[in-house]
């Protein structure tokens, strides 16, 4: 059942869950995806742990305890969310260890109501990053105008970061500028360069499931040709602007001193569309040094019937620019889209993000000792 997870391991694709529970770690389901299914990362988001704290599966003894100590609801879910990612990274440790930090790593989110406070998210990241206190952890920071300065901030203390809510090129651009700037923050304070890694997260099946349905309101057949290209072509012209970059004599100056590069992560890689294959956003996004982050039925889609053939993403870039430009002509605004997913982005994890809040304290309240 693994061949084609084997295939695209070998084709330079990390494999990474997008998801984490405390029954996925403590049935040993984690380890035995690691193990069976070449799983080696984990990716959660506050919409996940909404999901697996919400099932009350294996969570009540520790909601019990802190419902005991009477802490606050945030610190609750701290404690909580922090607990399973260390538990996972422990997991992972001897996946991190035997490539030397690139991989082996489980990402944990900033509270996501800070998404436009620079100061706030670079305190939450140093935070979490204290409380796992794990060296293969990587913390989520949404690549919004104020998460930017605060991933530069951030890797430049020396914190590995999972930049996160990418949608457009333009953005990602300036996202692996933060990067960078970062690195040549931490190389001016001395740190330890190849210690540094970072991915970056570039969100796929939303830009289809945002563009086909502005393409169907255009309705020409011209229109209904295009539908389930923008996405790919997106991702296939970050992966280009990847290359550039990551060939540009700033980076090959940080290079020489250990830096590690920012690797393309695809996430939003379940198919929304029954009518799409559902290993779309896998098989088609196939690039050496790129992770893609896969919902379980997507990680068990491509073990099924995945047909990994090799690279699928150098070499279109031309074909991409022209499925973009031919969707733009149709009046359909790239820049309106993806600014519009960004937008939703970020408020649909703080609605989970409040949903879990809402929850804990209801768990918490009912789990509270009666005074004698």
């Amino acid at each position: 059942m693994t061949d084609a997870l084997k295939r695209l391991s070998d084709e330079g694709v990390a494999i990474w869950l997008d998801d984490l529970s405390r029954k996925r770690i403590t049935s040993g389901n984690l380890a035995e995806l690691i193990d069976q299914s070449h799983v080696v990362g984990v990716t959660t988001n506050p919409s996940i742990f909404q999901k697996a704290i919400s099932s009350g599966d294996g969570y009540e003894q520790q909601l019990a305890d802190l419902a005991a100590r009477k802490v606050t609801v945030e610190e609750a879910i701290r404690m909580i969310t922090t607990a399973d990612v260390r538990d996972a990274a422990d997991i992972l440790r001897p996946v991190f260890d035997r490539t030397d930090g690139q991989d082996g790593r489980v990402s944990i989110e900033v509270d996501p109501r800070l998404a436009h406070n620079t100061a706030a998210t670079v305190a939450e990241a140093k935070q979490l990053a204290w409380l796992v206190d794990r060296p293969n952890t990587l913390i989520k920071i949404p690549a919004t105008k104020a998460g930017l300065p605060a991933i530069t901030e951030v890797i430049g203390r020396g914190i590995s970061v999972n930049v996160t809510l990418i949608f457009s090129l333009e953005r990602y651009r300036e996202v692996m500028d933060a990067y960078l700037a970062g690195l040549e923050k931490a190389k001016a304070s001395g740190l330890d360069l190849s210690e540094i890694h970072s991915v970056a997260s570039f969100f796929v099946s939303r830009v289809d499931s945002e563009i086909d349905k502005r393409l169907d309101a255009v309705g020409t057949d011209e229109a209904k040709a295009l539908k389930g290209k923008a996405a790919l072509a997106n991702a296939r012209l970050a992966y280009e602007a990847y290359e550039e970059v990551f060939s540009s004599d700033r980076w090959n100056a940080l290079e020489k001193h250990g830096a590690n590069k920012q690797r393309p992560l695809w996430a939003s890689t379940g198919v929304k569309d029954p009518a799409y294959k559902d290993t779309l956003y896998v098989v088609d996004l196939v690039a050496p040094n790129t992770v893609n982050t896969m919902p379980e039925a997507t990680l068990e889609a491509t073990a099924d019937h995945g047909e990994v053939t090799g690279d699928t993403v150098r070499g279109t870039y031309e074909q991409a620019r022209a499925e973009l430009d031919a969707v733009a002509k149709l009046g359909v605004s790239y820049d309106d889209v993806v600014q519009l997913l960004e937008d939703e982005g970020v408020e649909k994890f703080e609605a989970s993000w409040n949903d879990l809040l809402k929850s804990t304290e209801a768990e918490l309240e009912r789990l509270a000792p009666t005074e004698a």
